[in-house]
């Protein structure tokens, strides 16, 4: 059984821990972080991805699951407009300028994995006959489900999905938003490739930092929490699951604090 968390000494911690991290005093806030996890070893807070931010110890592999599912569920009411409206979110519209554009499509079976409130699912809806949607917030997939957009929606963390599963295969997989809250990637695309036809499109949108800043590594947590990912891991670790690059284009992903983020959009062919 679960030991129940004392929410009282949890809040206090995290709040202390936050409000150290704005002061910029790195030792007592990774400390108070720490305390958090103590308390709380799930990380419904995202406290390891956060200390990571600050650039304390190890690099987590991936957000913590309850992190995200907390972060989703929290926001799923207000998500598509402070996504769409404040933060110019437009990477579904551009997955589908990008297939169309170089003629792919239309599709049978699509998977759409962070499937959210549906934005991909609406953006690429009249291209696809079959659409399933993942995603580990039950509030975001409660939403999805009002639009009516998705033939099958499951609650459940992607990489656990992509193992599980043993339908019929799909011959598009669609992952926007998804790498931020990853870092090593091999789980996603040997889950994506286990997933897809052969022929099947893998495609992703990523977050990137400068090349000064990553300083050689292949991924690491960036200033707001979220992960960026290297480009040339990106390449390496979609060749070594079998998949062939299509096309890889510099994006804006969002704004943030009146700052656009880099990223890319990853079209890949899964040569099966």
């Amino acid at each position: 059984m679960a030991k129940k968390i004392d929410e009282e000494a949890l809040g206090e911690a995290y709040n202390r821990a936050l409000a150290l991290e704005k002061t910029g005093d790195v030792d007592a806030a990774v400390a108070a972080y720490e305390e958090v996890l103590a308390i709380d070893p799930d990380d419904h807070g995202g406290a390891a991805v956060r200390i990571a931010a600050m650039g304390r110890g190890e690099t987590p592999v991936k957000a913590p699951d309850a992190y995200v599912e907390t972060l989703f569920d929290q926001h799923a009411e207000v998500f598509e407009d402070v996504l769409v409206e404040q933060l110019g979110y437009h990477v579904p519209m551009l997955v589908r300028q990008h297939l169309q554009a170089l003629k792919l499509g239309p599709f049978k079976r699509l998977l759409d994995l962070g499937c959210g409130t549906g934005l991909t699912g609406g953006a690429l809806r009249d291209l696809c006959e079959d659409m399933t949607g993942i995603d580990l917030s039950e509030n975001m997939v409660e939403i999805a489900h009002e639009k009516d957009l998705y033939e099958t929606l499951f609650v459940a963390e992607v990489e656990d999905f992509l193992d599980d599963n043993d339908e019929e295969a799909f011959d598009i997989i669609t992952a926007t938003d998804v790498l931020p809250y990853l870092g090593a990637l091999e789980p996603l695309f040997f889950g994506a490739a286990e997933n897809l036809a052969p022929g099947g499109l893998f495609i992703f949108s990523s977050e990137t930092l400068p090349e000064e800043t990553l300083a050689g590594r292949a991924y690491m947590v960036g200033p707001h929490q979220r992960f960026a990912h290297a480009d040339a891991y990106v390449r390496e670790r979609l060749t070594a699951t079998g998949f062939e690059l299509v096309e890889i284009t510099d994006i804006n992903v969002r704004m943030e604090d009146g700052q656009p983020t880099p990223g890319h959009l990853v079209i890949a062919k899964y040569l099966g």
